[in-house]
């Protein structure tokens, strides 16, 4: 496949991806299925970064995802992006006083 071809505007990137999968014999309800997500699950690869999703559609074309998405993928095949809101990057004084951590106190009004 001459990557030459792939369409710099995201817009025209989707209706290429869509078309190369079909030419292939394969689908994105195909690849949703055998992922086990949902097809709108695996369509919101088309407006916002979905890093699985990348992979697989990029598997599926035999592409590297860095050419398919160039925007979204530096070149050491790492995700282009901060994923703040992630619990591993949340501080550990807003997870304790969150309402699903355990306060570590008496509730008032107990008898214990």
């Amino acid at each position: 496949m001459n990557t030459a071809e792939i369409p710099s505007d995201p817009a025209l990137r989707w209706e290429w991806i869509k078309f190369q999968l079909r030419a292939k014999g394969t689908s994105l309800a195909k690849l949703a299925r055998e992922q086990h997500v949902t097809g709108p699950a695996l369509k919101n690869v088309k407006r916002t970064p979905y890093p699985r999703m990348e992979r697989v559609i990029a598997k599926a074309l035999g592409i590297a995802v860095q050419t398919l998405w160039p925007e979204r993928w530096d070149a050491n095949g790492n995700p282009n992006r901060q994923r703040p809101k992630r619990p591993e990057a949340t501080s550990k004084h807003v997870m304790k006083n969150s309402a699903a951590c355990d306060l570590g106190h008496r509730k008032t009004g107990t008898d214990k």
